[in-house]
């Protein structure tokens, strides 16, 4: 189709590979309290088209909520996805790509749980908790 074009990507140790599809890519952050504890900083996530994320090497998925996974690598513990359960999507690591895709930030979720450290530049959308549980339970976990 149209815009869409394939991107691969590996984890730190290179054991884990993925590729996925995206049709203009964009970046998203997360500054929840689970975010944090599992990279140390935000998760930025890349969009990729539904279902396209294709996922080979020693790869597992540890449950982090009711209605969340998150996705690493059995051997250097690279983050690999976030993933909602009630649809079965995985929203990869933007670290995970060469330049994060060359996609743009476009949208904060848990802004105001920022680290006081540190703040993204640029003109995006910027949720705060409540909106983010918003959305979140209006689409039943279907945004990361």
């Amino acid at each position: 189709m149209e815009n869409e074009r394939a991107v691969d990507g590996r984890c730190m140790c290179g054991a884990v590979a993925v590729s996925a599809i995206v049709k203009n890519p964009i970046l998203r952050a997360c500054h929840c309290d689970m975010c944090r504890r599992q990279t140390s900083s935000m998760f930025m996530s890349l969009a990729i088209v539904s279902g396209s994320l294709k996922v080979e090497g020693p790869a597992k998925s540890f449950r982090s909520s009711d209605w969340a996974e998150r996705g690493f690598c059995t051997e250097c513990g690279s983050t690999l996805w976030y993933g909602t359960l009630h649809n079965g999507e995985r929203h990869p690591a933007a670290g995970l790509f060469e330049n994060a895709a060359g996609a743009p930030i476009k949208l904060e979720f848990y802004s105001d749980m920022a680290p006081e450290a540190y703040a993204l530049s640029g003109n995006h959308r910027k949720m705060t908790a409540m909106e983010t549980e918003r959305l979140f339970q209006s689409n039943d976990g279907a945004e990361s």
